[in-house]
């Protein structure tokens, strides 16, 4: 990746030895993004303030940016989650790529996106656990769809285990039963901990249930041959054969 390539990809234009762009890292209506190489490197100077690292984030959300490592395995979208208000209208998207990472996007008006977090964070699927007394909480998108898959209602926050829990998180789920599922590792189990502090008094029931088995997570746990039957029995304390 160099420096003519970035500049194309920003569409900016060329200032003396160097280019214009509009910073991806901000909402920028003048470009004041400055792009030059020098001796094989690319300089990058946000002038409204930005850090070098932010607009290097915002440039490989937009696969404008490979180190070495990436470039021998380039970036694809392999999915979109939308997050939604409560009426369903898209606020912003989780995009996950392979090799795996992710990145946060939101519609820009004009047909395009914005990469850059959303300035309104809601849970996923937010009208769905609006409307049920009983949630469940994992950790990804794609736990979440699992959940579903198997008739649940499920939620989680955008940024996974790292993200804050924010207090419209908590609203949400206010005076509901939420049962929290941590994944099987270190971070998980803390950031259910985070979240059951910032709910305990504020729902109805919570229960934070670590899956037997030892699968990493609640995909992995279906994924082994577990069914819906033996999560409500072992939500009940039961046992189920199978």
């Amino acid at each position: 990746m160099n420096a003519d390539s970035i500049a194309s990809g920003l569409g900016a234009r060329r200032s003396g030895s160097s280019w214009m762009a509009r910073c991806p890292a901000h909402e920028d209506r003048n470009p004041s993004l400055s792009i030059r190489e020098v001796e094989g490197k690319v300089l990058l100077h946000c002038h409204a303030g930005c850090s070098q690292q932010d607009v290097i984030d915002a440039l490989k959300a937009r696969g404008l940016w490979e180190s070495n490592q990436e470039a021998a395995s380039p970036r694809r979208i392999h999915t979109t989650y939308d997050y939604t208000d409560e009426n369903g209208e898209l606020l912003y998207q989780t995009v996950r790529y392979e090799p795996k990472s992710f990145a946060q996007r939101r519609p820009d008006g004009r047909g395009g996106w914005i990469w850059k977090k959303g300035p309104r964070q809601v849970l996923y699927h937010l009208p769905e656990v609006l409307d049920a007394p009983i949630v469940f909480v994992v950790e990804g998108e794609k736990d979440v769809e699992t959940l579903r898959e198997h008739g649940f209602v499920a939620t989680t926050n955008a940024g996974g285990a790292t993200a804050r829990w924010l207090p419209q998180y908590t609203e949400a789920l206010r005076g509901r039963e939420v049962i929290l599922i941590p994944d099987n590792d270190a971070p998980g189990r803390k950031r259910v901990l985070n979240i059951a502090r910032a709910l305990l008094g504020n729902v109805q029931r919570l229960v934070v249930l670590e899956l037997d088995g030892g699968s990493k997570d609640v995909t992995d746990w279906f994924g082994v041959g577990h069914s819906e039957l033996e999560l409500i029995a072992q939500l009940d304390g039961e046992e189920v054969s199978r």
